[in-house]
């Protein structure tokens, strides 16, 4: 699949990316960066949307935008928890009014597939849209439908895929209570180094204006993607040795690996293992440090690795070892969370 335009919300910009200016938070819960959502959405509109439908919206057209298309064939999205401030406010809401009187709007917008359905309404988009919402891979299982739309219905000819996922104000904090976020003083900058349990979390949004056939806006190819429920430690190395072999790679081949270190101590022996195996030579990113890590934060190292094959430069600050890649061709990437729902993804220049 093709990528012809491309878009990304998240807790850095762009600019500070490739400038090498990204900030540091004291924060085990921090925001994606302010919008002039108003660009994009009418201030009538604007003020009834929570920010996961105003992100999704927003990158969503920037998307479309770049690749010259006013309307995708079909819109796949991936979020792992849904419009969780909607849900907020009609749970608070209900208590409130003691389950009277209450408005519709926010449970309307509460659902996961809220996002796909503004952005269909928007578009004026009647083609086929669905929303998967599969905890940390809910961006690669749209990734995989949309794949199977190219291959069983030969009039899609583009599809807009995402990922997008919001904070809220009482039920993020509830990470806190399991340790999924990290305790004391923090400096996000410094969390890959952590000896403690627990991460960090943010929000962010990115998508994909995708096709089968390569185009003249084409500028990465997205080759492949592949979902494990579990992996075992001692089959890592060779369940991504077949993925690269079925796209005819090894893993010498790769020019850099993304790789999802959150700083959880507990489970970033995934991540290090390879780093001291199988990557030892390969360049090795990392971007949760920067970003926080999220159901769908995988979109946004997905937009990642697209952007590093257009511009061909490496974002410094996202280096976790000292090699130097001068033209990327090759670029894959690795998560999980919690020890389950690995990921593999791999991108191609063109």
């Amino acid at each position: 699949m093709y990528i012809n335009g491309m878009a990304s919300i998240a807790a850095q910009t762009e600019e500070d990316l490739f400038a090498g200016n990204l900030k540091s938070f004291q924060q085990n819960i921090f925001p994606a960066t302010i919008v002039n959502y108003k660009e994009y959405i009418k201030p009538m509109m604007l003020r009834r949307m929570s920010k996961a439908i105003k992100m999704g919206l927003v990158a969503a057209k920037q998307a479309l935008n770049e690749a010259g298309v006013e309307v995708p064939d079909s819109i796949i999205v991936g979020t792992g928890e849904g419009c969780k401030q909607d849900t907020e406010k009609f749970l608070e809401n209900i208590l409130d009014e003691n389950e009277s009187f209450l408005t519709p709007t926010a449970f309307i917008q509460s659902t996961h597939n809220t996002v796909g359905g503004q952005i269909a309404l928007d578009l004026k988009c009647t083609g086929y849209n669905m929303t998967y919402t599969q905890n940390s891979v809910s961006f690669e299982s749209a990734l995989i439908d949309a794949k199977l739309q190219f291959a069983e219905d030969p009039d899609t000819r583009c599809v807009l895929v995402g990922g997008v996922d919001e904070l809220a104000k009482t039920s993020t904090p509830f990470y806190n209570l399991d340790g999924q976020l990290k305790a004391g003083e923090i400096n996000t900058a410094e969390i890959l180094q952590s000896e403690s349990g627990g991460t960090i979390t943010s929000e962010g949004a990115a998508f994909f204006l995708l096709s089968e056939i390569r185009t003249q806006d084409s500028f990465a190819e997205i080759s492949d993607c592949m979902i494990y429920r579990e992996i075992s430690e001692e089959k890592l190395e060779e369940e991504i040795s077949w993925f690269l072999k079925k796209n005819d790679l090894k893993p010498e081949d790769l020019d850099a690996v993304i790789l999802g270190n959150n700083g959880d101590k507990r489970f970033d022996h995934y991540y290090h293992q390879l780093q001291d195996t199988i990557f030892k030579n390969t360049l090795q990113l990392g971007y949760k440090n920067w970003v926080g890590d999220y159901n769908t934060v995988t979109a946004y190292s997905c937009w990642l690795g697209a952007e590093i094959l257009k511009r061909n430069e490496i974002p410094q600050q996202l280096k976790l070892n000292n090699l130097e890649v001068k033209q990327p061709k090759s670029i894959l990437i690795y998560n999980q969370y919690l020890g389950k729902n690995h990921s593999l993804t791999l991108l191609r220049s063109l």
